[in-house]
């Protein structure tokens, strides 16, 4: 595995930890479908999340969400859709919402991790 993909693994890691100790199960990580993947996807109470993680060693190549521009939110979006339409049965009654994490630091385990909830819609 390329030292890149590792390091966005353990990023994925990370994030889904990061919901669990919130309290969301993980439904769904690196959904795929023949337009995209999804990195998770989680269930709450009253949500469904598609969880967009975003892992860099530091900020030499910007902040990490700035790699989530408008183009790559509609596809989130259209992903998401796509996710809920083969899965119709986990939403129970739930709305759907996508958020973003973004790690940043050496070591994905300790890195800095930031929660941006509800990405808008381009």
């Amino acid at each position: 595995m390329a030292e890149k993909d590792a390091l966005g693994r353990a990023g994925e890691d990370r994030a889904a930890r990061y919901f669990e100790e919130q309290g969301y199960a993980v439904l769904a990580r690196n959904w795929r479908s023949r337009t995209g993947e999804l990195d998770l996807v989680v269930a709450g109470e009253s949500h469904i999340v598609v969880v967009e993680v975003k892992t860099r060693r530091g900020e030499g190549f910007g902040h990490p969400f700035e790699a989530i521009d408008a183009r790559k939110r509609a596809r989130l979006w259209r992903l998401a859709v796509e996710w809920i339409a083969a899965h119709h049965d986990a939403v129970q009654g739930r709305r759907l919402r996508i958020d973003a994490i973004g790690l940043t630091g050496a070591d994905p385990r300790t890195a800095r991790l930031e929660h941006l909830v509800d990405v808008e819609v381009p």
